[in-house]
Formats: structure tokens, sequence, C-alpha cells
């Protein structure tokens, strides 16, 4: 046999085995062992009763119902909804799949769906039903709730809260729990200490006021700001941004469009620092005048990208980045560069999405020397070629609030530079909250309800990190009687299961719940 003839045979034989072995992969594959996984942590967060998404993925079921558009958005990478390239730059709670998984989705949905054994499906998260976080130390509500009116248009407009605050704080976390997800779209916040939006406020006979250009913008100090579907920042390490007395936190609504009528009455968690924070958040926005190309004026027809330029004029340690444009933004992309010449990436976004867009905070402190320059490039499609473009025909487009107006707004936050910045850690998966003074942040189990209880009693507990827990009814000499919820993982945050008690009878009894930090007790009769 020739050596020509054996090294095609061998070729053959390879590919045939290569073949077969893709083939069995692609057999094999299934919804319990390979699909559920990627879509209970990267969609269902999103994607469930009481949230944003527009149909439930949390089963078999739902899921292969809606398989091929699943297939489809994610291989346009449209869902989940990240923008920032992760080669160019990461980010704390990153949500974006990689082409493995979306090949794997693909594979299952062309090969029929199949479930596979559900034993071997993966539990599904219990999501937090109550706040993401924890306890918060203060509640702020809406006066009444606003009517958005259903004339399809979009609508920014301003809501002041007092936060009656009788002393200076040090804020860690804030939290939006929207009042409507079919119409809150994003939300900016500020703490104003002049009182000048209260009185802007006043000023109008309705609840909340609009606002109008750049100054509307400039409230006072910026907070960190709300996207569905991103879990809040919580600041570690000592950090924190100060909230004065008697200050007023100051929202700035984006209700989207919609043709009915539809009221709103959110609520904002604000989680403060028990010991006075070490070092302040501060934030930096590039507006239009940073721009070294401007005006900002985007005429008809024409494709235009601005660039600002920041000089640092301190040494700085960066935590985050909020990119902001409307309808008619394509890309962004922020670098900065050190007076050696090295070029720090910051954030880039090739595809821009209105609709998707956040708040990113970086993995760890990204240090910039004193004349550091900080580089915005922002792209515009002001042209019939852009699918989105609000104003039809085209035309020349400036500075306003308004989804069809434009802005140019990069907020920056950041600290003043310490000695081992570089290589402090702010990835908060599993903080350690006793290290820096966050005491109220822990876990803890809520007096339960009714008490006494017949037939069935409301727990409440609350978890300051994902963990695995589990729920005991004991006796009062600690007796265990039953276990009510096995061992399973309780994402962080607020929860509530309900118990039935049919099977006890009347007495004293004691919940134990165990979690990673110990045991937390709390008492209940049966009658």
């Amino acid at each position: 046999m020739s050596n020509q003839i054996f090294v095609t045979m061998k070729k053959a034989v390879f590919l045939c085995f290569f073949s077969l072995t893709y083939i069995a992969q692609v057999a094999a594959q299934n919804y319990s062992e390979d699909i559920a996984g990627i879509i209970y942590t990267h969609c269902s967060n999103c994607h469930r009763a009481g949230e944003i998404g527009p149909f439930p993925l949390t089963n078999f079921n739902e899921v292969k119902d809606r398989g091929q558009i699943i297939k489809f958005a994610t291989s346009i990478k449209y869902m989940p909804p990240w923008k920032p390239d992760p080669s160019y730059k990461n980010y704390q709670h990153e949500n974006y799949l990689t082409d493995a998984e979306i090949a794997s989705i693909g594979r299952w949905v062309d090969n029929g769906m199949p479930q596979g054994d559900p034993t071997k499906e993966p539990a599904f998260p219990n999501f937090p039903k109550g706040s993401q976080i924890g306890t918060p130390d203060l509640t702020l509500t809406f006066a009444e709730a606003y009517t958005h009116k259903g004339n399809f248009n979009d609508e920014y407009r301003y809501f002041v809260l007092p936060t009656n605050l009788t002393s200076d704080k040090d804020l860690v976390a804030l939290e939006m729990r929207p009042g409507n997800n079919n119409i809150v779209h994003h939300t900016l916040f500020w703490a104003d200490a002049s009182g000048k939006a209260k009185a802007a406020d006043d000023a109008t006979p309705e609840y909340g006021y609009e606002g109008g250009g750049i100054q509307g913008l400039l409230l006072g100090e910026q907070l960190p700001g709300y996207v569905p579907g991103q879990k809040p920042n919580i600041y570690t390490n000592g950090m924190g941004q100060k909230l004065t007395k008697g200050s007023d936190l100051v929202l700035q609504m984006h209700y989207a469009p919609i043709g009915v009528d539809e009221k709103d009455s959110s609520v904002v968690n604000l989680f403060f620092a028990k010991t006075p924070a070490r070092r302040t958040v501060r934030n930096h926005i590039m507006l239009p005048n940073s721009l070294v190309n401007g005006p900002f004026k985007i005429p008809r027809d024409q494709v235009k990208e601005f660039h600002g330029v920041f000089k640092v004029p301190l040494e700085v340690s960066l935590l985050g980045i909020w990119p902001h444009c409307h309808m008619l933004g394509k890309k962004w992309e922020v670098y900065a560069i050190t007076p050696t010449g090295e070029k720090i990436n910051l954030i880039k976004i090739s595809d821009w999405d209105f609709n998707w867009q956040g708040g990113y905070y970086f993995k760890n402190l990204v240090v910039l020397p004193v004349n550091s320059e900080i580089h915005a490039f922002a792209t515009y499609d002001n042209t019939v070629d852009n699918p989105v473009n609000p104003n039809n025909p085209t035309k020349d487009v400036e500075w306003g609030e308004g989804t069809a107006d434009e802005m140019f707004y990069l907020p920056i936050s950041y600290v003043l530079y310490e000695p081992g910045d570089e290589k402090l850690i702010l990835n908060n998966s599993d903080p350690k909250y006793e290290d820096i003074g966050i005491q109220n942040i822990n876990s803890k189990i809520y007096p339960v309800f009714p008490n006494p209880s017949n037939s069935e009693l409301k727990v409440g507990f609350v978890l300051n990190k994902d963990q695995n827990i589990s729920l005991d009814i004991c006796t009062p000499s600690g007796e265990k009687l039953k276990t009510a919820i096995q061992t399973k993982n309780y994402l962080q945050g607020q929860h509530v299961e309900y118990l039935k008690l049919d099977d006890i009878i009347p007495g004293v009894y004691y919940l134990r719940l165990h979690t990673s930090e110990g045991v937390l007790t709390e008492k209940f009769v049966k009658y």
C-alpha cells in the first residue's frame, strides 16, 4: 500500500470519527443537562413573573414553546442584552453568552428540543421576592401614583422624594423597585441639597415636573441609576456617596411609549454604611463642553462622530462608567491615555441599543495618574439608513432630553487614589460586609405571620449573598420536628416562603434557618 493511500485512509477514518463524535454530541444534547443552566443563569432573572421579560422562561415547557425565538435572539446576540465588548474590558455582573453557549442552544433547537432526564435538570434559582440586596435603611415611595399617557410618546419626568434625613449618611447602595415594568424604561438619580428640584416641582400643579436641557441634569450629586435586569451595585472597601441631611432624592423617570394610560408608583431602597465611609465616591460627567470637535449638533442625513477629552487633574481610581445617548447613537469607545503613553481601555460598545443601556462597574479599580486624558468617542447616525431614527423626515438634531433629541453624556465614578488601589478587587459577588461596616446588609429572619397560626405560616428572610440554606421546624427543646426547606441555593436579597402546618399539632415551635454564617431562629405558635 502506498504512503499516499495510507494517508488518505487515515484522514478518512479521522473525519468519520470526528463526524460520528459530533453527531453523538448533538443527539445527546438535551434541556436538562445542556440548556436549563444557561437559561436559568442568563435569562430567567428578567423572564419570570413580575419582571420585565415579555414571557416567562422558568421551566422546560416554557423554554421549548419559545425555542425558535430564543435561538434567533441569542444567535444575533440581541439577548441577553449585554452591550459592552467583553474582549475590550470586563465588569461586575456581566451577563452575556459565550459562542459555545449560543451554538449549544442552536443545536438543541435544531435537534427537536429534547428534554432529557428531568432529574438531571438544575434547580430553578430562588430569586428574591423583595429587595435584591437586603433590608433597606430607608425606603422612599411616590407621594401619589403618576399616570403616563397612552399617546405612544416617550416621557421624561422628574420626581422629588424628600429623604428627611436628620444627619449626613454614606450611601452604599441604591435600589429601584419599579412600580410598573410596562412603562419604566430607566431611571437616573441625584441627591439635591439645594432645594431647586423641590421648587420646580412645587411650581407645577401636577405630581412631578418636566425637565429640559443640560441644566435639567445638573441637579446635584449623581447617584447610581436603574435599568431593568441589572443588579444594583454595592460600594465596598470603605467607599460610599455622601447624602447630606435634608437632601432630596431626585428621579428622572423615562417612561416608554405605550398605547393606553398606565399608572406608576415606584419605590427606592437606600442602604447606608453603619460606620463612616473612609472614601467618598464622586462622579465626573463628560458633556458636550468636553468636545474637541463641537458644537454638539448632528446634521440631517449625516453620520457624525464626536470626540470628548477630559484631562484628569488628580490621581484617581475609577470605579465605573455609564455611557448614555439616544436613538441616533451607534457606538461608543472610551479609553484613557496616561502621561507615559499607556492606553487603558474603559468601555467599547459597537452596537449601541437605546433599550439596553446601563452603568458598568469595573472588577478592579482603574488607576489613572495625574494628567491622564480620558478620550470618549460617540458615533451617531442621523440618516434614513438608521432604522430607529425617530425623525421622519430627518432633521438637524441637537442636545435634548427627549428621545427624538440626542445626548453626549458620560458619567465616570471615581475615588481619590490610595496606595494599593492597583490590587483592590471590587467584584462584590461575595462581599465581606462585616469588614467594611455595612452591618445592616446581613442575613436575618423576620417575625413570621400570622402568629399564632392554624394552617399556614408566612416566613420572610433576607440573605446577604447567594448561598445554600435550609429551614427546620423544631420543638422548644431543640428537637427537629421536620425540614420545611431542604438544602438549596437562594440568591442574595429578600425572600418569602409559605409553610403548611396541617401536620403539626398545636404548640410552641421554633424555625431554624441555617445560613452560611450561622443559624437564625424565630418563634411561632400553632393553635
